[in-house]
């Protein structure tokens, strides 16, 4: 598996994502419950098992306590994944889900995407710098995620940080609600990848480019090939995987990235 290096560390091209562990569908109500009803602690590990076994040494998973849980017990057995942490607004405000990555033992902690969406469009920017001190002056990584370009944009003029989350697509309203709204209405729009993906050839910091499959919508070959064209050298993608019907999803997904960025990174 190829590397980057963000911060101090040398992390996977590839990068597990756990929005369906989390029952984030971002396609109805009925899957995000069966997306939780599917993966158990004993799923998880298992997957996370897999994950190593492919080269993969880095999950994204949220500051909750079911997310605690199953790293704790995954260190425990032997594993040795990283985990770089998201803070979640349902589960408290940024110092409660930062002071949760830093007690919990992740490497790397990010302001939520919609979290950052929803303070822009309400003028509420300048909380920000002070999360990111936080995290700072524990020893963690720092970085901000962002669905809406001009958040990144914002943070790339403002802040001092190691790595950006940027979503391929800005799917749905975050002024009045910052979390995610199951089975809210929500849009994937070609053009959205598009800006999102030019944007990141101007940034300073490495990105890790997320919701390339637009939760599932898009054909896999199609949007790593996308991906690996979008990806500058330092740049990396983050996967969920949902295994029910198809437990050689992550297999494929990693050989799909390591195809199309073959020679091209």
């Amino acid at each position: 598996m190829d590397a980057v290096q963000i911060g101090s560390y040398s992390v996977s091209r590839f990068i597990l994502g756990t929005n369906p562990i989390s029952g984030f569908s971002h396609q109805s109500v009925d899957m995000d419950q069966r997306m939780v009803g599917w993966f158990t602690i004993d799923r998880v590990k298992a997957l996370l098992r897999e994950a190593e076994s492919l080269g993969v040494n880095t999950v994204i998973a949220r500051t909750d306590m079911n997310v605690m849980r199953f790293m704790k017990e995954y260190w425990d057995e032997g594993g040795t994944i990283r985990w770089f942490a998201q803070t979640c607004p349902p589960e408290g405000p940024p110092e409660v889900c930062i002071q949760r990555a830093i007690d919990g033992g992740a490497k790397a902690c990010h302001l939520h995407g919609g979290w950052m969406d929803h303070q822009l469009l309400n003028g509420q920017m300048d909380e920000v710098p002070r999360f990111i001190d936080m995290i700072r002056s524990a020893g963690l990584l720092a970085g901000v995620a962002g669905h809406d370009p001009r958040v990144i944009e914002w943070a790339e003029k403002n802040l001092d940080v190691d790595y950006y989350m940027c979503s391929y697509y800005n799917s749905m309203h975050r002024k009045e609600q910052p979390e995610h709204v199951h089975g809210a209405p929500e849009w994937f729009w070609p053009e959205d990848r598009k800006i999102m993906t030019d944007l990141i050839q101007t940034l300073s910091k490495p990105a890790i480019h997320y919701k390339i499959l637009a939760a599932g919508r898009n054909d896999p070959a199609e949007a790593f090939a996308f991906a690996a064209k979008s990806m500058r050298p330092g740049d990396a993608v983050c996967v969920g995987v949902y295994t029910e019907h198809d437990p050689d999803m992550l297999r494929a997904d990693v050989g799909l990235l390591e195809k199309t960025t073959d020679g091209r990174l």
